[in-house]
């Protein structure tokens, strides 16, 4: 059998790469910065938190749910999505339409798909990569409601990138 004075090293080499945590092995992927979000990247399900502005807390939700945004049939360069969240006493669904320009998200839900009841305004977060939004939930102008203004948190869910 023939030595190969060098396959030490090939082995050491081979180890060290193994031993490396996966973020030294892979250079890092840079986030476009939020401004540059296209709305095509709100396609996909997103999950939802949505706590009260006022003393409440992410961690102590008062209602969860997704979000599955597409593209808008009728306005290109907006998105349309169908919103299922939990509420005290039932769930809900509506249809949830708007965009993202600047880094700024602007929506507008429906349960009937014709009556605004409430007006989602958020940003794109920096440390997100683009795969989390934050911001408020308010009833619309002029709906009588008991809806209180919520703030909210959408992340994408795993597999939608």
């Amino acid at each position: 059998m023939k030595r190969h004075p060098h396959a030490w090293l090939a082995t050491a080499a081979l180890a060290f790469t193994f031993a490396l945590p996966a973020s030294a092995q892979t250079p890092a992927v840079a986030c476009a910065p939020p401004a540059d979000m296209a709305p095509a990247q709100l396609y996909g399900l997103w999950q939802l938190v949505l706590w009260p502005q006022d003393g409440g807390s992410e961690a102590a939700p008062t209602s969860t749910g997704a979000l599955l945004f597409e593209r808008h049939p009728e306005y290109p360069g907006s998105v349309r999505g169908s919103l299922k969240r939990t509420t005290p006493g039932n769930d809900r669904q509506a249809l949830v339409s708007g965009d993202v320009t600047s880094g700024e998200v602007n929506l507008d839900e429906s349960a009937d798909g014709v009556t605004m009841d409430a007006v989602w305004e958020g940003n794109v977060t920096a440390s997100g990569c683009g795969q989390e939004l934050r911001g408020i939930r308010r009833p619309a102008e002029g709906r009588a409601t008991t809806d209180r203004t919520m703030n909210f948190v959408l992340k994408k869910a795993p597999g939608w990138r």
